[in-house]
């Protein structure tokens, strides 16, 4: 059982990488946004569900990510990197490579810069504290993307 827990937490193992693991988890989620670029105009729903699925297991199990671990928010546990990666990408429908790899940049470093919010919601107890901060940095990268995609290319469908 705890081979599947931690199959899950650390997005099939990637989170067990002895270099950078936060990084090599967020690879999960580019590989989930690829997988779901042929749906389209229907692409932030599905990224948005895959999400909420991912908070709603990931959550529990994140007191037991920190007992197996022996640490607070261990590096194992990137199910955080996944939605907040999910969620800086959420503003094109069925992202292209560009959108994958700017996605990427982009939400690791509001990942790894911790916005005052992002900081403030590592206090948390448990799942909550290791997920939300991870949430506020992908909204963060949300709005960074999303912002200039708007003004530069105003024609496009959204």
């Amino acid at each position: 059982m705890n081979t599947l827990r931690l199959a899950f937490v650390s997005c099939c193992f990637l989170g067990c990488s002895p270099f950078a693991p936060g990084t090599v988890g967020t690879l999960g989620g580019v590989a989930i946004a690829w997988a779901l670029a042929g749906t389209g105009s229907m692409f932030p729903v599905w990224a948005l569900l895959i999400c909420v699925v991912l908070y709603a297991i990931g959550r529990p199990l994140g007191a037991w990510s920190e007992e197996y671990a022996g640490m607070k928010d261990p590096g194992i546990y990137v199910i955080d990197e996944v939605i907040g990666y999910l969620l800086t990408v959420l503003w094109f429908g069925g992202p292209s490579l560009t959108t994958l790899v700017v996605g990427f940049f982009v939400f690791r470093f509001f990942d790894i810069l911790k916005p005052p919010l992002a900081r403030k919601m590592e206090s948390l107890p448990g799942g909550d504290g290791i997920l939300m901060d991870d949430v506020v940095a992908g909204l963060h990268g949300l709005v960074l993307v999303m912002i200039p995609a708007r003004l530069l290319l105003p024609d496009l469908a959204w």
